[in-house]
């Protein structure tokens, strides 16, 4: 049996807390960030999510090109010093929070597995997951309104996402 590592490359947008994820890959290189950057760019642009900064450490897979395609949208590329990974505590904590709150509870059984828990998991955290930086408010910004005390049972909703691992309840529509 052998086993190999996968490496997935995460963004965070700070000021709106969205997160972005690649699909995995076994030998990530320059010319496969890129390409990341490029899917990224795509998908924050459609949702209207800009920036000014990109802040990174000094891995050697983020090459010139890397930069040149942040620095042609006019983002200031801002590479971290050596051994420090408190100054992106930002993006650390998001791998942090992928790992503990999906990855932990899986044994991963290839690629395609890992990439469907992972995209499952940013689905969540983008839309229902409450934030606590947000007051505890869903990135999608939906609060739910004032309730009784009182709860019928046969008014709640549970989704669940990777087997019930994520879980949100809310009241049945009216």
């Amino acid at each position: 049996m052998s086993f190999s590592k996968r490496y997935l490359l995460v963004f965070i947008h700070i000021g709106s807390s969205r997160i972005w994820v690649s699909r995995a890959t076994a030998h990530p290189n320059g010319e496969w960030v890129a390409q990341q950057v490029r899917n990224m760019c795509m998908v924050f642009g459609e949702d209207g999510i800009s920036a000014a900064h990109l802040i990174h450490d000094r891995d050697t897979k983020f090459t010139k090109q890397f930069d040149g395609i942040f620095e042609s949208d006019g983002l200031e590329v801002i590479k971290l010093p050596y051994r420090s990974p408190n100054l992106n505590a930002f993006c650390e904590r998001v791998v942090q929070t992928i790992k503990f709150e999906a990855l932990d509870y899986f044994v991963v059984f290839g690629e395609d597995h890992l990439n469907h828990i992972v995209s499952e998991f940013v689905e969540y955290y983008n839309t229902l997951r409450p934030h606590q930086g947000l007051g505890n408010v869903p990135l999608s910004g939906t609060v739910p309104e004032q309730q009784s005390a009182t709860v019928d049972p046969d008014e709640i909703v549970c989704k669940e996402w990777l087997g019930g691992v994520l879980k949100h309840y809310e009241r049945k529509a009216a």
